[in-house]
């Protein structure tokens, strides 16, 4: 198994060059950034600010571990009473991953996590925008093999975006799938 990099230069190039007719390796897509980010939605929900900050340490840890940087809260930008939502509270995490720790995470995400979960098919082509970045939703963190699932506090869900350099969904469907993206075809 050839590492990210390796990967992408000995297999991913020529073959978009091949297929594409790229002229310049500067002109072929490339991963960008990786974010990583959950929500904390009803389980923050009317609790007090001790529980809320409890919480928010579990979520903030186990984002930290699986991704190998610290993660940060995000915070309402204005309050909606619908939502029993004021302004300024913690209403989440997330990660941006880039250059070698966007690498590894990849790695991880593609040979160790997905095929471990349960029922995993693959990944739908109806996730990938138009400009060919794929939005992944995991139910569970506990898949990830740094969060072992007896020692898990909480269970929350994560949203995996992945964002790539292509020009349309053919050119970033097809870069994902060469760098090892299990997609599925309809």
């Amino acid at each position: 198994m050839l590492r990210f990099a390796e990967r992408y230069k000995k297999e991913v190039v020529p073959a978009m060059k091949a297929k594409f007719g790229y002229k310049n390796n500067m002109a072929i897509p490339i991963i960008n950034k990786v974010i990583v980010n959950t929500g904390f939605g009803k389980q923050v929900t009317g609790v007090s600010s001790d529980e809320l900050k409890k919480f928010s340490q579990i979520v903030l840890e186990d984002l930290t571990l699986i991704c190998g940087q610290r993660a940060v809260l995000t915070y309402s930008k204005k309050s909606i009473a619908s939502f029993k939502l004021r302004k300024g509270i913690a209403i989440g995490a997330k990660v941006t991953l880039r250059r070698k720790k966007m690498q590894d995470f990849i790695d991880k995400l593609i040979w160790v996590s997905l095929p471990g979960s349960r029922d995993f098919q693959g990944l739908n082509a109806s996730s990938i925008d138009k400009t060919g970045n794929i939005t992944i939703g995991i139910k569970e963190q506990t898949i990830f093999p740094e969060v072992s699932p007896d020692n898990a506090k909480r269970i929350f869900g994560l949203e995996i975006v992945i964002s790539t350099t292509a020009k349309n969904k053919e050119e970033g469907i097809e870069l994902l799938k060469l760098l090892g993206f299990p997609i599925k075809t309809v």
